[in-house]
């Protein structure tokens, strides 16, 4: 018996069906940083979720992605977790390999970037993915800022507790 997938809404439209680049590098995702953080965080909530960093190879197991061009036609929706000085190119390169949607995490996003992404069409989201995890322990979830300021939204099951 094949179990069907459960498909959870995340943020403005967003659902864990939509498959994410996670857009580090090898410090954030190396050191356990935001990057690597909310990839692995999507990857529990069930979502495909790649990393991207032009420094490394692989991590924990997975193949890294140089950039975004080498997932074209693979990602709906890129997650910068860098500060916007080094986005740069962001909007042009999401944009050339077919991903509709920039997932901004606290910090990334700008008015520039705004701007870019509305005059290609691309659809912008604010928040960070961390406040849509579900805290099981009770201590970190009052030490954990991104349990606070996500108090109110919705929240996703680890996969390895979804039934």
């Amino acid at each position: 018996m094949v179990r069907e997938k459960k498909i959870y809404p995340l943020a403005e439209g967003l659902t864990t069906a939509d498959t994410f680049a996670v857009l580090g590098n090898a410090e954030t995702f190396q050191k356990h940083k935001h990057a690597w953080k909310v990839w692995r965080t999507l990857k529990e909530f069930g979502c495909v979720a790649y990393p991207v960093a032009e420094e490394l190879k692989r991590i924990d197991g997975s193949k890294v992605y140089p950039n975004l061009a080498e997932l074209k036609d693979k990602v709906t929706v890129v997650v910068p977790c860098l500060l916007s000085e080094k986005l740069r190119s962001l909007v042009p390169d999401a944009a050339s390999a077919g991903i509709g949607s920039i997932w901004f995490q606290e910090q990334t996003w700008t008015q520039e970037l705004q701007q870019e992404c509305d005059s290609v069409g691309m659809a912008v989201i604010r928040g960070c993915v961390l406040r849509h995890r579900v805290y099981p322990v009770v201590s970190m979830r009052y030490f954990n800022p991104c349990y606070w300021h996500g108090l109110r939204d919705t929240k996703v099951p680890s996969k390895h507790f979804a039934r």
